[in-house]
């Protein structure tokens, strides 16, 4: 399992451009077929001819995020990112990255933030596929650190 932001994206949210609250952050699931760069990689437009098929709930485009916040920990000098888990129900999916991006409306505008791989092909057949938001030490919340 890894988690990374982009390197487009970290100075993205220095300048003030993506406001992780805020923006319309939404999650894209990708295939294996796809190979994650995070230095050449800036608008989704760039990894989006790997996204898996529209299935059950899962559309184009991916998954607008909810419930979004942003935390400080002082006590581990750190701050992450955290949202409702994405569910997506009645869908027959293979996916291996799930990509966070700001969703502008248009995919060479929609800035990459990061990813998730979880080491391997992740499949649901005709069910519910739960992609969940935890708590830093649990290692699934979006971190810098």
């Amino acid at each position: 399992m890894a988690n990374a932001l982009s390197n487009f994206a970290k100075g993205e949210l220095l300048k003030g451009n993506i406001d992780l609250v805020n923006d319309t952050i939404k999650l894209m699931l990708l295939t294996d077929s796809h190979t994650p760069d995070i230095d050449a990689e800036e608008y989704i437009d760039d990894v989006s001819a790997n996204e898996v098929a529209a299935s059950g709930s899962y559309a184009a485009g991916g998954v607008e995020l909810g419930t979004k916040s942003v935390t400080v920990d002082d006590t581990n000098n750190r701050a992450y990112f955290d949202a409702a888990d994405v569910v997506i129900t009645a869908a027959t999916i293979t996916y291996r990255y799930a990509y966070l991006y700001k969703d502008t409306g248009t995919p060479s505008t929609s800035q990459i933030i990061g990813y998730y791989d979880p080491g391997s092909n992740q499949t649901v057949t005709a069910g519910t596929l739960t992609i969940g938001f935890t708590a830093p030490a649990s290692g699934g919340a979006l971190y810098l650190a």
